[in-house]
């Protein structure tokens, strides 16, 4: 069976749960509590160097890292990765971004306010304004497709993009502004059975 190590409050450690329960895979979760130093021990790190959540075991022993490697692995030769190579460069592209142009300011800045216990106040306005950014530029990919890589149908992108993007309030981000993400907010959960 398989086995993921990862933190239920973390959007990355969600999006691989999400993606198993919506393939219907067996899969045993166990909680490692980051705040802690759970993800450091020698245990965490035999299987994980990087200390980082979260992890898959597969049923051989072997194990991976970073979310959006693990949605990867997890769905190949699924139609969760299009066919077409342009709309499979375009859903590339959107994970990559998504680590390098989203993750880093919306997930940080809920950090701040969900695990470090900030205030509003006290979260890095640079995480603010560059965050609002990202949101706004999906905002503008969304006002002429229901899903971000430009296809007919949702993609690990979506998914990938979505564990953080619906909790930004958390964060401090306010979505009213954003109605096409809001829309494809709703698209995505509905595609991949999110509750």
């Amino acid at each position: 069976m398989l086995t993921v190590h990862g933190d239920i409050r973390s959007g990355n450690c969600l999006k691989v749960k999400w993606m198993l329960d919506a393939l219907g895979r067996d899969y045993q979760w166990v909680e490692v509590d980051i705040m802690s130093g759970g993800s450091r021990t020698p245990e965490f790190l035999l299987r994980n160097p990087f200390g980082q959540v979260p992890t898959l075991t597969l049923e051989d022993g072997r194990t991976l890292a970073q979310s959006n490697a693990i949605l990867l692995h997890l769905v190949e030769g699924t139609a969760w990765i299009p066919a077409d190579a342009w709309e499979r460069a375009k859903m590339l592209e959107w994970l990559f971004w998504e680590q390098y142009s989203h993750e880093p300011y919306v997930a940080v800045a809920r950090f701040q306010r969900v695990y470090a216990g900030k205030t509003a106040a006290d979260v890095e306005p640079r995480l603010l304004e560059r965050g609002h950014a990202a949101l706004a530029r999906m905002e503008t990919a969304l006002a002429g497709s229901d899903w971000l890589a430009g296809g007919q149908a949702a993609t690990v992108a979506d998914l990938a993009l979505v564990a953080y993007t619906r909790v930004a309030d958390e964060g401090g981000f306010d979505l009213s502004a954003y109605p096409n993400v809001r829309g494809w907010i709703t698209r995505v959960e509905k595609a991949f059975g999110i509750k």
